[in-house]
């Protein structure tokens, strides 16, 4: 039998997505079907929380104004608020045609970025390693081997976080992540000199790394925080597979820089340099790397996977990636940009997909490989117990009592009382992070934003308290109404209303107070 023939039935048995005989799906097709509709499951049944709201805010502002948005939770312009990428206004742009609200659309959304990221998850391991079971078990290792502490932040998609932030941009940026390494992985084996595992690239010619570039710009103007992971993964896929800097091959790969930075900043939202040396959001960061090790512990189980990688070649892509990606952690750390331990899911993928694709060696298995894959059964178990269980166990059937989702109220209630645009004042951490998703406007926004100095957003968070404290007065109370034209309060039950306020709903959840202000 030829070695063509050899090949192609290698590629087939080994894809990860497709190939196969019609009816006998891979493994990876059947594990990733199946744990698409569990999560999806598992992400309708708990109501949206914690950053949905501003997202949800982002989609009703493009659906009132697709061109000129206004600020996310303010009543200010939003020129230059990163929210605004191309993927927010295809959104947008959704919710015109369908008449679908900001909480429906990131609703909707979850189930399409959890394909994005399965189908990025195969592509990119099947890049990797022929070994049909390594998508699996990557799957596997990607979800349930972080730390024993539970996280749940935009980025950060460990089973549990999965049935929050699946809505958010952040998800879809990772899936294309993936589908970006792996072509990458494909033009980056094309151009060395040695080919180890050949299979189909789907791209070809120079259009081919125009089209990774555009596809790299596209992340960089849907997350700007992922995309710092997904350009330095980049780099190190590229760096790992040259044996010397051709000249057509620096060419190339200049192409898909340049295909990239041109669709960057030629985006008319907003300045994405601008963001360079933004610190807004860096202070709220810094919790991530003070809890890093708890978050991430379980992950170190690949390092023996990726130390036996190193051995074999220290230009591995998976061992560039990791000391890249670590690198890239250790700069926010040191330069104070603490919103880079956000990088921390693409640290932790090299260590999760090596040591998926070393237990994916077909049998039999020599001792120590036989060990690893003990150890990672046992930390599997140990994730899943301690913290991920609760994602997929529904309450009403878990005999053990894990600890569910986080489960915020509806704020339906109150918005159905509050115009498009109207402003609102707050003392609830809850009511804070979801009114604006209904379309009224925060006196104060809780988030920085580049869109809105940071100086009046203190400001105007130092006029709200100044409202909302005990001893303020009649007349200092309304000079704030006035100056920031509100119309609304929304106030927690141990709040009093003030007196000239007058009330007009209330929630039998959570006994919050909505009260008419204002002419």
């Amino acid at each position: 039998m030829s070695a063509g023939v050899l090949l192609r039935r290698n590629v087939r048995g080994a894809t990860a997505l497709r190939g196969g005989r019609v009816g006998r799906p891979t493994p990876y097709q059947f594990f990733g079907a199946l744990f698409w509709l569990v999560m999806t499951l598992a992400y309708w049944r708990v109501p949206l929380c914690c950053d949905a709201g501003q997202h949800a805010a982002v989609v009703e502002r493009l659906k009132a104004d697709l061109l000129h948005p206004a600020h996310t939770m303010a009543d200010l312009p939003g020129e230059n608020s990163p929210y605004y990428g191309p993927y927010a206004v295809a959104q947008g742009v959704l919710a015109r045609l369908t008449g679908l609200s900001g909480w429906a659309v990131v609703k909707l959304a979850g189930p399409v970025h959890l394909l994005v990221l399965l189908t990025g998850i195969g592509r990119f391991v099947r890049a990797l390693t022929p070994r049909p079971w390594a998508p699996v078990l990557a799957l596997l290792f990607m979800t349930l081997l972080w730390g024993t502490a539970r996280i749940l932040w935009s980025g950060y998609l460990g089973l549990m976080s999965m049935t929050t932030n699946l809505g958010y941009p952040s998800a879809i940026a990772i899936g294309l992540t993936f589908w970006a390494w792996a072509w990458t992985c494909v033009r980056a084996r094309d151009d060395a000199p040695s080919v180890r595992f050949v299979g189909p690239s789907g791209l070809g010619g120079w259009w081919g790394y125009a089209g990774i570039g555009v596809l790299y710009g596209l992340i960089l103007l849907t997350h700007p925080v992922t995309a710092a992971s997904a350009l330095v993964g980049a780099v190190a896929i590229v760096a790992s597979r040259q044996r010397g800097w051709r000249r057509p091959v620096v060419a190339r790969w200049t192409l898909a820089g340049a295909a990239g930075a041109a669709v960057a900043v030629s985006w008319p939202y907003y300045d994405v340099l601008a963001l360079v040396g933004d610190t807004g959001m860096d202070a709220m960061h810094r919790q991530l790397y003070e809890r890093m090790f708890a978050n991430s512990w379980l992950a170190l189980l690949g390092l023996p996977a990726l130390w036996a990688r190193a051995r074999g070649s220290v230009r591995d892509p998976l061992v560039l990636m990791f000391l890249a990606e670590c690198l890239l952690v250790a700069y926010g750390w040191v330069s104070g940009h603490y919103t880079y331990a956000r990088a921390l899911w693409a640290v932790l993928v090299p260590l999760q997909f090596a040591l998926a694709v070393e237990l994916a060696a077909p049998r039999p298995w020599r001792w120590a490989r036989r060990v690893l894959g003990g150890v990672a059964a046992a930390g599997v178990c140990v994730g899943f117990v301690t913290v991920h269980a609760g994602a997929v166990v529904p309450r009403s059937v878990d005999p053990v009592g894990f600890t569910q989702p986080t489960r915020w109220p509806s704020y339906d209630w109150a918005a159905r009382h509050i115009g498009p645009g109207e402003v609102v004042i707050t003392d609830g951490y809850l009511a804070g992070h979801s009114i604006a998703g209904y379309g009224p406007n925060l006196a104060a926004p809780i988030w920085p934003d580049p869109a809105l100095d940071e100086r009046e957003r203190k400001r105007r968070a130092a006029d709200v308290r100044a409202y909302l404290a005990p001893d303020s007065t009649r007349a200092e109370r309304a000079a704030v109404v006035r100056r920031y034209h509100v119309r609304w309060l929304l106030l927690t039950r141990w709040h009093p209303v003030p007196e000239e306020a007058v009330v007009v709903a209330w929630s039998r959840r959570t006994g919050e107070v909505l009260a008419r202000v204002g002419g």
